[in-house]
């Protein structure tokens, strides 16, 4: 582990990089849209909220104990070893399930920028593709922080480059008058949230949810961060800032341009659900821009693959130095400083699911990527919560304190939780997605079953890892023991 590799703005790329927001939206805001219609922008804004109080615990629990193992760490100590280690499982269960997504998109939107469109509709060489993506994004990765930080300020100046251009252009000729018949001129009540069911609420929060998603990997490397009680904390409140204003804009432009119509371009047509961002390349900027799209959008799923590997190795590496999981989780490559053995394992198991999804249906792979949000707003939850109970015999020492140490976090909380309950109840209808698993709708049995099988495995380490699950090796009065050497504490394995 590399102290003082990463400074502010190296951290903050690290969590755009992990959000992949060109990926994001072009996978995501053509659902958002069929969900709550003009609203988009509106959601957008509602589920940045909960983001950004999240992100407030967060802060506030690194500046006490800046450690890789983020959840699992702050809810062990707030909440015992068993919520702490369901919040670990979380936390890989996110990064397992987008790991074989965006391979996916990754390939298949390389072939499409090469002009292989054909290869891209073939199975065997998608899947082929992908699998080399997260093998080349695993290596650098293994390789340290410091490529790892190289790679990902190209690929994020890159795709905020091109969201700028088509939105900037898109607006400009709306505005102008030359966008065509398809076009609406943007609205105030866009950006109100009311009129909107329950249910769509939540789905759409739920979807915004996963396109936020990504920012908590500035935290997962505090490690190798200078400054690592402070500056984590602001890369990530840094990056949700940046995101939020990205993905308004971009919302605003794409409806503006390609309308509501149910032809065409419009947004009202399901067939341009998966991908409408890519569709306004051509009309907006010719074959040009329509390229650099397609490219665009490969670029930032890879990117998202290699950041993904990042936080969530380190993860296991704080898992394993206090004794949660097995020592070999722990191992620091001698050279590299990087978690090598965790790094691996992580890129082993994305390439499993990734077969396994597949092998099922490609629509499993699809409802795979709805049912994100479930896990991302567990652990979520459980940090925002973790930060109140740890703090508080402190909450009434300040306003200050009570404000971002309590209220707002509960508050963050609170709404990670309705999002997961109202959606888990609306993903496990037969209609919800496109797979059915016997009464329960596969979205549903994917998103939960994920989460439900960390159950079994922690029972299966607590039979070996005694000392952990006794609260042994960490409590709340615990240091940070995530030291160079990746050794587990006293009264680890």
């Amino acid at each position: 582990m590399q102290a003082g590799a990463l400074g502010l703005w190296g951290n903050t790329v690290i969590g755009l990089g992990a959000t992949a927001p060109a990926y994001s939206l072009a996978a995501t805001l053509g659902y958002v849209v069929l969900a709550v219609g003009d609203k988009a922008p509106a959601m957008f804004l509602v589920a940045f909220l909960p983001m950004l109080l999240v992100a407030i615990a967060y802060r506030e629990l690194n500046r006490a104990a800046p450690d890789c193992g983020t959840t699992f760490t702050w809810a062990t100590k707030a909440f015992g070893p068993w919520v702490g280690w369901m919040g670990g499982w979380g936390v890989a269960v996110s990064a397992i399930i987008v790991l074989a997504n965006v391979a996916e998109i990754a390939a298949i939107y390389s072939l499409r920028f090469i002009g292989l469109d054909g290869l891209a509709e073939q199975p065997v060489v998608r899947v082929g593709l992908g699998i080399a993506f997260i093998a080349a994004m695993t290596w650098v990765s293994y390789r340290g922080i410091q490529i790892s930080e190289k790679v990902q300020n190209v690929l994020i100046l890159l795709q905020f480059g091109v969201l700028a251009v088509i939105s900037v252009g898109a607006l400009w000729l709306v505005g102008t008058g030359d966008a065509g018949p398809q076009a609406v001129a943007p609205a105030w009540d866009w950006f109100s949230p009311f009129g909107v069911t329950a249910s769509a609420l939540a789905e759409a929060v739920i979807l915004c949810v996963f396109i936020y998603w990504g920012w908590d990997a500035c935290l997962a490397v505090s490690e190798e961060t200078r400054d690592a009680d402070r500056t984590p904390g602001r890369a990530a409140l840094l990056a949700t800032v940046i995101l939020v204003v990205t993905y308004v804009l971009v919302a605003v432009a794409v409806q503006a341009y390609a309308g509501f119509g149910t032809t065409g371009i419009g947004l009202g047509n399901e067939e341009n659900a998966d991908d409408v961002l890519t569709l306004l390349g051509d009309p907006v900027g010719g074959a040009a821009l329509s390229a650099l799209l397609l490219l665009t959008v490969a670029v930032s799923a890879a990117a998202s693959t290699q950041t993904t590997i990042l936080p969530t190795a380190r993860g296991a590496l704080a898992m394993a130095v206090y004794g949660a999981v097995p020592q070999r989780f722990a191992t620091v490559h001698p050279r590299y400083r990087t978690p090598s053995f965790a790094t691996a394992v992580m890129g082993v198991s994305a390439v499993g699911f990734y077969l396994v999804l597949t092998l099922v249906s490609q629509n499993a792979l699809q409802d795979s990527i709805a049912s994100l949000g479930l896990a991302v707003a567990f652990y979520y939850g459980i940090t925002a919560f973790a930060c109140v109970w740890w703090f508080r015999s402190s909450l009434r020492r300040s306003v200050r304190n009570l404000l971002l140490r309590g209220v707002l976090p509960l508050l963050g909380g609170l709404a990670m939780l309705w999002a997961f309950l109202q959606s888990a109840v609306d993903m496990a209808g037969k209609d919800y997605g496109y797979t059915v698993f016997g009464p329960l709708g596969g979205v549903f049995v994917i998103g939960v079953g994920m989460l439900v099988l960390g159950v079994p495995l922690m029972l299966l380490c607590a039979r070996r890892l005694t000392d952990f699950f006794a609260g042994r090796t960490l409590r709340a009065d615990t240091p940070v023991l995530v030291p160079d050497t990746g050794e587990p504490p006293i009264g680890g394995l």
